[in-house]
Formats: structure tokens, C-alpha cells, sequence
């Protein structure tokens, strides 16, 4: 690629057509999910188990850039990282990722995981015109277990999901924001 190093793209266009598209799905899977609850009266369940399947598809295509395009060892914590975040070395600033961006992903990852699986196992009560509801698959207290994971783990996305809009607008981050949008954040790091 040519042109300075602050041309250099952060995010090539499919991660971030699956960074935007996945904050698409996710307001929407919350926004069906809790406007019922405040009394909005609309037929959601349709929109969001669909948005629930797109969700899973675009996480699917994430894994595969992850695994056979990108490989893991950029988001994985490193001991140099951990030291960092106790305070006892100084920030790599070559790093396209810092323990604090890393340990955010693994959190939200170990979030959606629980919304994904526990999803699909809540799909088996409804219609759709792949197969048939069938509840019968769990007892009660099973069914509860489930509701309850789902349910948590929809809250606590909703944290991440205000904590990464916030961090995302401050002055010293609106760069990575940039990155996000357009691919270059003007740092000079590339991917």
C-alpha cells in the first residue's frame, strides 16, 4: 500500500461492515426485547428471532476473519498486557489493541455467547417456518434457568453497550471512533 503510514488502514471493510452491522442487530434484538416490556405493542417476536439468526451469521462470519484471516493472538492478553494494566510497564503504543480494548471483547464475547445459545434453546418455542415449536425439550425449571441467563446477560449488554458508545465519543478515543467509520484512525498503526 502506498502513502504515509498514517494511511494505513485499523479495520478493513468487512470487519467494519461486522462491527456496524452487529450494533445494528443488537439495538434492534434490545429494542424488541424491552419495548415490550414498557408497553409497546407491536408483533415482536418475528423481528427478533430473525435479528437473533442474522446476529448468530454475522458472528459466524466473525469467527472465520478471526480465526483464519486475522488470528487470535492480537486480542489475546498477553503477560506484558497484564502488567500494564497493574501499572508496572508502560502501554505498548505499537499495540493495535490494549489490555483494557482486549479484555472489553472478551467480555462482551462471553456475553453474546450466553445470549446465542441460550437464544437458539428458546427458539425451540416458537413457529417458525423452518420447524414447529416443541417446549417440550426442557422441564420447567430448565426453561426458567434459561430465561434467566437470557435475561441477565441482556442486561449486562446493555452496560457494554452504553460503555462502548461512551468510551467511543471521548476526545482521546474519537480516533479509534474514525478507525471504525472510515478504517484509518490517522495513528500511523495499520492492522
Amino acid at each position: 500500500m502506498s502513502g504515509s503510514a498514517a494511511d494505513e488502514v485499523r479495520h478493513k471493510g468487512p470487519d467494519r461492515a461486522f462491527h456496524w452491522a452487529m450494533a445494528a442487530l443488537v439495538i434492534v434484538l434490545l429494542g424488541t426485547a424491552f419495548l415490550p416490556i414498557l408497553g409497546a405493542r407491536f408483533d415482536w417476536v418475528p423481528i427478533h428471532w430473525i435479528s437473533g439468526v442474522l446476529l448468530t451469521a454475522a458472528i459466524l462470519f466473525h469467527l472465520y476473519r478471526a480465526f483464519l484471516v486475522h488470528g487470535v493472538r492480537s486480542m489475546l492478553p498477553t503477560g506484558e498486557d497484564l502488567r500494564t494494566a497493574l501499572g508496572r510497564a508502560p502501554r505498548d503504543g505499537t499495540a493495535k489493541y490494549d489490555v483494557h480494548q482486549k479484555l472489553y471483547h472478551w467480555s462482551v464475547a462471553a456475553v453474546i455467547l450466553v445470549l446465542v445459545v441460550s437464544g437458539c434453546i428458546m427458539m425451540a418455542k416458537i413457529d417458525t417456518p423452518l420447524w414447529r415449536r416443541d417446549p417440550s425439550i426442557l422441564s420447567d425449571g430448565q426453561w426458567g434457568v434459561v430465561y434467566v441467563c437470557h435475561g441477565a446477560a441482556s442486561l449486562l449488554l446493555i452496560f457494554f453497550f452504553i460503555l462502548h458508545v461512551y468510551f467511543a465519543f471521548l476526545p482521546e478515543h474519537r480516533r479509534l471512533l474514525a478507525a471504525m467509520a472510515l478504517g484509518r484512525d490517522g495513528s500511523g498503526r495499520g492492522t
